[in-house]
């Protein structure tokens, strides 16, 4: 067994009445857990999908309405507590995503994309699983088995057997559900603080586009709805084209494969972080921005193609509609040499207007985004 072949450990941090109870252990997941393959059939389930960070939600939540098909009676069953383990890789988790399923009602997930199992409540707390998956223990294990691109009809080329043999930390038989219940007790706490956060953080979103909406001018009127006071007896505002107030410059055409996150004297600009991480007023000392490899950048680049203070830098593809030319500002550069990737558009001001900072907040508004919308085209993918 895996349990044979590990060295036992201690938690470098450990809560105090258990600092004497002796050494951890490892269980394979597979003597802890059992496989699901009980399908769905003519049972009424909701049918459900991944989404990583948060977990498992329905298909109607996610993707506006059910995607299930005449393939819903294949899909596999699943109860309180049950795991879904889903072999498709995400940023964050590049061999696959771990959720628990916390709801009280049947539910469902594909066959063919998802592993499921069910823990032995005697040995383990499922809320302790999630948590270890949470901290991604199943990718450092996965890692040696995933070859880089190994990928079947779009899945993570994992075998069940590798993936069962995963080890397990557990406390010492004597302590253990009370050790795992303190650990599960502590790190439920902060997860509900870090929701309440998240709540918070939402409702400053909402009220942050509710704003938006306000201080910019709506299709057809000439000054917005809500301005400072000091500015309300000036004229009404302009509205120059794009062209009047910026210009093009180069983008180049570099893959994933040509970047690294670890040397070099550039940075690019990539349109999927455009789309999943950079902020609108993007600042280089405060993201994570990739290298140009040393080998990509050797014919070097001209003057024109490197970022200024001040840039809007669009990404011109989406697989939807409204991200379809989503924008970042430039707003700091703290010296650092920027290019910007492929699939992007780099646009520089002609002069000084607008002000740095305040073209990031324009792309943003509904009136502007909106007129993006109109002008992409495509259908399973959009571009500009």
């Amino acid at each position: 067994m895996i349990a044979d072949r590990l060295t036992r450990a201690v938690p470098k941090l450990r809560f105090p009445q258990f600092r004497t109870a002796g050494d951890w252990y490892f269980k394979s997941l597979g003597d802890l857990t059992q496989p699901i393959s009980d399908r769905v059939g003519t049972t009424t389930c909701v049918p459900m999908s991944v989404t990583t960070g948060v977990g498992l939600v329905s298909q109607e939540e996610k993707f506006g309405r059910t995607i299930a098909g005449d393939s819903y009676k294949n899909y596999i069953r699943l109860q309180t507590n049950d795991f879904a383990y889903n072999k498709s890789a995400t940023k964050e988790f590049p061999q696959g995503y771990i959720a628990r399923y916390s709801g009280t009602t049947n539910a469902a997930v594909p066959k063919s994309i998802f592993v499921c199992f069910r823990p032995d409540a005697a040995a383990v707390f499922p809320e302790y699983l999630e948590h270890l998956f949470h901290r991604n223990h199943h990718g450092q294990w996965l890692r040696k088995y995933i070859m880089v691109g190994a990928r079947a009809h779009g899945a993570l080329n994992v075998s069940d057997a590798d993936f069962m043999s995963m080890p397990v930390p557990l406390p010492p038989a004597a302590v253990s559900r009370p050790e795992q219940q303190k650990i599960v007790d502590c790190l439920g706490s902060l997860a509900d603080l870090i929701a309440a956060e998240g709540r918070m953080l939402e409702t400053l979103r909402r009220h942050k586009r509710g704003l938006m909406q306000q201080l910019f001018p709506e299709p057809g009127e000439t000054v917005p709805r809500l301005r400072f006071s000091e500015f309300r007896g000036d004229r009404t505002w302009s509205t120059p084209r794009f062209a009047d107030i910026y210009r093009l410059k180069r983008t180049n055409t570099l893959s994933r494969d040509r970047l690294n996150y670890d040397t070099g004297t550039i940075r690019n600009i990539h349109y999927g972080d455009i789309h999943t991480q950079f902020k609108a007023l993007f600042r280089v000392g405060d993201e994570s921005v990739p290298y140009v490899n040393a080998d990509a950048s050797s014919n070097g680049f001209d003057d024109d193609a490197f970022c200024e203070e001040g840039d809007i830098v669009f990404a011109d593809a989406s697989e939807d509609l409204d991200d379809v030319g989503k924008a970042i500002e430039v707003v700091s550069l703290d010296g650092a040499k920027v290019v910007a990737g492929t699939h992007t558009i780099l646009a520089t001001r002609r002069g000084t207007v607008p002000v740095v900072g305040f073209g990031g907040q324009v792309f943003q508004s509904a009136p502007v985004r909106a007129a993006l919308r109109k002008e992409a085209q495509g259908t399973k993918v959009y571009g500009i």
